[in-house]
């Protein structure tokens, strides 16, 4: 690598983004309007919106979102009043119409408002110009997902065939049930801990257990990168003693572009989706929603979140390490592994491709 080269040459020869795209503010307020307002994303599970009037909250990246269910339509909006910007909905419920508690504007399932107090005595209110902004919304299997773009390409067009894959593995979606929800965080920019999701390169040396219960090996451990789809897969090496036997017998990791994980565990049959949140420019918060067939045990589910967790501690401190070696500014940018990191080499180019506008040919903001 040279200096002279174009960001664009040095991913391609294998080099990594620049270490200051992970502190830079201006990067990351990039990243914010070019890749999440403009991605779908994971936002629910759609038993979460069984009844009209059913509605629950999540974030689309910075952007707050509640979806809602007006009589058989499913609907998404930005969570944000028109009158002073208060979150108008939160958390998840039933109700009729969503009231924003800060001065009582109301607005109907549909997104529009209303009722504004005082509304009578302003001559130019007008309550069709404040309608919620609407966003993109759409479910695929027992999943909601969200767009801020509202003119967005179809769903299935960055999914891809991952539920397929999904189901070939032996996943019956229609039998899954929400059964249990966690939230974690980590001390590192968001694209740092994705990238360690999208490696197992680092499982020998990293994560024993995971290693004992998955064959990690090059020969064994499968990866595919399909449009905007990153895709791990390893068999289970039986009788390890570190998960519950089951018909599933092959792990499945899958990451959609740009911060949804939809996993699967050797075991009793399992669904894991992972959102994976900006929380501002150094940190990560997450939340994974669990789901099994009712079927599974209580005891085993338990066991399955014990594997997930020590494996996820591992992680999380991993990616803190990374973030104090990136905030350093001694090391520009690593070299990747062709092979083994191939869908870090993928994230890191569909990042690139997306700030490619707002940037220069050295990867610095135009402004």
């Amino acid at each position: 690598m040279t200096t002279t080269e174009s960001l664009d040459e040095q991913l391609h020869e294998g080099y990594t983004l620049p270490a200051d795209w992970y502190s830079d503010p201006v990067i990351f307020a990039l990243e914010q309007r070019l890749i999440f307002a403009r991605s779908w994303q994971y936002a629910g599970p759609v038993e979460w919106l069984a009844q009209s009037g059913s509605y629950f909250t999540a974030h689309a990246g910075h952007v707050p979102v509640v979806i809602v269910r007006d009589d058989d339509t499913i609907r998404a909006f930005v969570n944000v009043c028109r009158h002073r910007a208060h979150l108008v909905a939160q958390g998840r419920g039933t109700r009729q119409s969503l009231q924003c508690p800060y001065h009582a504007w109301t607005y109907g399932l549909d997104g529009c408002l209303r009722s504004a107090p005082r509304a009578q005595h302003e001559a130019t209110f007008r309550f069709e110009d404040l309608s919620l902004i609407p966003i993109a919304c759409e479910t695929a299997g027992p999943f909601v997902f969200v767009n801020p773009d509202a003119d967005a390409a179809p769903l299935t067009d960055t999914l891809g065939d991952v539920l397929d894959q999904v189901t070939q593995g032996g996943i019956d979606f229609s039998a899954l049930r929400l059964r249990s929800t966690q939230e974690w965080a980590a001390a590192g920019n968001w694209k740092n801990a994705i990238e360690n999701n999208l490696e197992c390169y680092h499982c020998p040396v990293a994560h024993p257990s995971f290693s004992r219960a998955i064959d990690v090996s090059p020969e064994a451990y499968r990866l595919r990168v399909e449009g905007q789809v990153m895709s791990q897969t390893g068999p289970v090496r039986h009788g390890s003693g570190e998960l519950p036997e089951g018909e599933i017998v092959e792990a499945q990791y899958h990451m959609v572009f740009p911060n949804t994980s939809i996993d699967v565990v050797p075991g009793p049959p399992n669904v894991e989706v992972y959102s994976w949140v900006p929380d501002g420019l150094a940190g990560m918060r997450g939340t994974v929603h669990y789901f099994y067939p009712e079927s599974v045990t209580d005891t085993e589910i338990a066991q399955l979140q014990r594997f997930n967790a020590e494996v996820g501690g591992e992680d999380v401190a991993l990616i803190a390490s990374v973030q104090v070696g990136l905030d350093s500014g001694m090391v520009r940018q690593g070299r990747l592994m062709a092979e083994s990191e191939q869908l870090i080499s993928r994230f890191q180019r569909l990042v690139f491709e997306h700030l490619r506008p707002e940037i220069d040919d050295a990867g610095r903001p135009l402004r």
